[in-house]
């Protein structure tokens, strides 16, 4: 198996409207560096100024430089039969194919991202672009910013990623499409017309009846998986139905999770609705005992009656979770569920439990922690607004929480005047809040740290 490291310098913008400016590729064997390839390239359009500053390729450098076209059938050679690598491939990647694109051919490889097989097989670094990475390795990284340079060093760390975990590294690969394993009206090149941005996505089938929806951090990523996809029997059904795709583009995590939940529980998609079912499975539940004492517990969400002060994916998020507030609230692992014993619980015998579990402590004093704790927990009755990212850097979301409900979302410019809350809700386009949206909503303010709060 053989590896075509892989840099560019374009002229920025997005992939789409990007020209390239210079490439390098470093063939690899896994072992060692086999074979390479640069060059200038004459983007045939002006190069930003910034740009320039960048990379210091001006449009001097590139006059007398091939154009694409004229070094297109070497770049198909000279990867062929390789695994097109880069850091942060989607970018480089996605270039190449526009370039390729827009000769009317269509090249395609599969491809492996260096960042995420980086996150993966060596953990815990504070960042893990090219720079502060490689820095952090000991790679030297000689021409920051072009091509050549930031080619050998992906080169080098793709190295050490190889040696230090090849199976782990190769489960990174992505194969490329199979078109026969799909459905023969999908428009293949219009994936390359979905962006890597947060938003929902739609599969339809030839009679336009949406059979699943999806949401995503990256949608562009995730539909390509649910096609890439054959290890799962729902995905290798799926497929030869999906004759069309929409997206919508939402900005803001929270607001995808909330339009999917409200078209899965409109349109109950078939591919949905095993997997809906279980998304939201377990709950944070409180009860009084005979003794008086605040009992905790997690619970499945449809065995237990009640509304859950939190929600959770699964039972070990919960357990987790419980464990989080037992010791924020000094509570008693026995009577929160943890320890499942006819005697003391462990802290108690540390002495790091008051006694509750024994009946040591009053019931006053341990409900009034566990009070606090509910507190902490419950939105009913609040009322507030979640600022979150836009769908673009000129916009942020606005999501309205209203006494307990959801009540709708918008987006506000980004410089939009923060002490006029009062005015924000003709940002608001209202909606119909669902049984599921303030469990989405807790989960996401629980696990998120990107958005800001602001009560009304």
């Amino acid at each position: 198996m053989h590896f075509a490291i892989i840099d560019i310098e374009t002229t920025g913008g997005s992939p789409k409207d990007s020209k390239v400016t210079e490439i390098a590729i470093y063939k690899h064997d896994g072992k060692e560096i086999i074979d390479e390839y640069s060059t200038l390239v004459n983007p045939e359009i002006p190069i930003p100024p910034f740009i320039v500053n960048l990379t210091g390729i001006s449009e001097k450098m590139v006059k007398n430089a091939p154009k694409f076209f004229e070094i297109a059938k070497k770049l198909i050679e000279f990867t062929e039969g390789c695994i097109f690598v880069a850091h942060n491939v989607s970018f480089d990647y996605s270039v190449i194919r526009y370039e390729f694109n827009s000769l009317g051919f269509d090249y395609r490889r599969a491809h492996l991202c260096t960042v995420r097989s980086s996150r993966f097989i060596i953990p815990d670094h504070d960042s893990y672009s090219l720079g502060k990475l490689t820095k952090n390795l000991g790679i030297a990284l000689i021409g920051r910013h072009r091509a050549g340079g930031d080619a050998l060093a992906t080169a080098k760390l793709f190295g050490l990623l190889y040696k230090k975990d090849q199976k782990s590294l190769e489960t990174f690969i992505q194969e490329e499409l199979n078109p026969k394993r799909l459905h023969p009206n999908l428009d293949i090149k219009a994936l390359d017309e979905i962006p890597n941005k947060t938003g929902v996505y739609k599969f339809f089938n030839p009679e336009n009846q949406l059979i699943y929806i999806g949401n995503s951090i990256d949608i562009k990523k995730s539909v390509e998986h649910h096609l890439r996809n054959t290890k799962t029997n729902k995905s290798a059904k799926m497929q030869p139905e999906i004759s069309r795709i929409e997206f919508e583009l939402t900005g803001s995590e929270l607001i995808a999770l909330l339009l999917e939940s409200e078209i899965i529980r409109q349109h109950q998609p078939v591919y949905n609705k095993s997997s809906h079912k279980n998304k939201i499975s377990h709950g944070f539940y409180n009860y009084i005992d005979k003794a008086g004492y605040t009992r905790f517990f997690i619970g499945l969400k449809s065995n237990t009656s009640g509304i859950p002060l939190a929600s959770f994916m699964s039972k070990k998020d919960g357990d987790d979770f419980m464990a989080q507030v037992v010791k924020k609230n000094k509570l008693c692992g026995k009577l929160c569920d943890l320890y499942n014993t006819n005697h003391s619980c462990f802290k108690y015998e540390i002495k790091e439990c008051a006694g509750a579990c024994m009946q040591e402590e009053s019931t006053e004093s341990y409900n009034k922690r566990c009070q606090e704790a509910i507190n902490q927990l419950n939105l009913l009755g609040n009322s507030f607004y979640v600022i979150d990212k836009g769908r673009e850097r000129a916009e942020k979301t606005l999501i309205l929480f209203e006494n307990g409900s959801l009540k709708g979302y918008g987006y506000a410019p980004f410089h939009f005047n923060k002490s006029s809350v009062k005015k924000w809700k003709t940002f608001i386009d209202f909606i119909i809040d669902t049984p599921d949206s303030i469990a989405i909503l807790e989960l996401f303010l629980r696990k998120s740290k990107k958005h800001e709060i602001i009560n009304i």
